[in-house]
């Protein structure tokens, strides 16, 4: 019954049960070690150390495939085709991340940009000598 904060998975909504733990369902949104996990599932927030805390595929619409186990490691296909050797205990969410088209925001203007605290890219070649260090 405790409740915390996760990187929304795709295809779960407000009010579905998520359980975590290594006898976990393969079901989305659910957290368990890539040992337990099968093979060719999609994955995100995964650890790069046990117990270290998610380091992969956070971000929005970002999945990775576990491509194979042996022994101790488990690979992963990365977001960029790169095969990664992970320790199989450490901890994955099955599913990819929710709100993939975040990246297809379009906000219309430089000043709501800079209401989300993007600040302008100058570079310093287009700059006078005196104004540029």
């Amino acid at each position: 019954g405790e409740k915390r904060y996760i990187i929304a998975p795709e295809g779960i909504k407000q009010g579905d049960v998520i359980e975590t733990g290594a006898q976990a369902d393969i079901k989305p949104g659910n957290n368990l070690p890539l040992r337990n996990i099968p093979t060719g599932t999609v994955v995100h927030a995964i650890e790069l150390r046990p117990l270290g805390g998610a380091k992969i595929a956070r971000s929005a619409g970002a999945a990775v495939q576990l491509v194979a186990k042996d022994g101790a490691y488990a690979q992963l296909r990365m977001p960029s085709g790169e095969i990664r050797n992970v320790d199989a205990r450490c901890r994955a969410t099955v599913g990819e991340v929710g709100n993939s088209d975040h990246a297809n925001i379009q906000l219309g203007k430089a000043g709501r940009a800079r209401w989300m605290g993007k600040r302008p890219i100058t570079r310093g070649e287009s700059m006078n000598p005196v104004d540029h260090p």
